[in-house]
């Protein structure tokens, strides 16, 4: 079983990463909601942790071997739970993952099976099942998303708060813009304001999409 690859990510598609370990190209399938936050390392070594399974029609010489990556070892934990929803294959699960597992989580643990709805692949029979299967088994996922914010927030400056409250304002979801923003202070540069940071945080976002187009 691959539990962790580590390797240069080489290339995006619509579903997956291409990381090269060694000389060996391996695609990786990602949630939606991380290739935003790939794109910035393409060229750069990442650290993808893994699921491994088998897709194909259940005759063992049709069997294709898949690799699903994560980002964050919780996001790999809570697609183990997602996807053991009745009819939730892993593909499906994967192209729901729109938005950060820690908010799905929180939408299951509230019953906000409206919010669920909103996910690509997630109808509304489909969203109430999610509920009545996971709610009260996905509140450690959860936790970032409903717990106060000053329980869960890491340490940030003050301009550098200020910067996420801007990013969340123009759209960006909080765990998003924290993490954006955590990106950026690893340059170690300095920045005077909180528009300074906004402004970082954009020119890594196009820097990703200029190396991917």
């Amino acid at each position: 079983m691959i539990v962790r690859i580590q390797g240069k990510l080489i290339d995006l598609t619509d579903d997956a990463a291409i990381v090269d370990r060694d000389g060996l190209a391996y695609e990786v399938m990602v949630p939606a909601y991380a290739r935003s936050e790939l794109a910035a390392d393409l060229g750069d070594v990442v650290s993808l942790h893994t699921l491994q399974y088998f897709e194909g029609s259940g005759a063992g010489s049709n069997l294709t071997p898949r690799l699903v990556g994560f980002l964050h070892a919780e996001d790999r934990a809570f697609f183990r739970l997602f996807i053991s929803v009745k009819n939730m294959g892993i593909r499906k699960a994967l192209k729901a993952l729109s938005t950060p597992a820690g908010q799905i989580a929180a939408a299951i643990e509230t019953g906000d099976a409206a919010a669920l709805t909103k996910l690509p692949g997630i109808g509304k029979r489909m969203a109430e099942t999610i509920v009545a299967e996971l709610k009260g088994k996905a509140r450690s996922h959860a936790l970032a998303d409903i717990m106060p914010e000053s329980a869960t927030r890491p340490s940030f400056s003050a301009d550098q708060l200020d910067a996420v409250e801007i990013l969340v304002a123009w759209g960006d979801s909080r765990n998003d813009a924290e993490r954006w923003v955590a990106r950026v202070a690893q340059s170690k540069e300095k920045f005077a304001g909180a528009d300074e940071w906004v402004t970082a945080v954009y020119r890594l976002k196009n820097e990703g999409r200029a190396v991917k187009a």
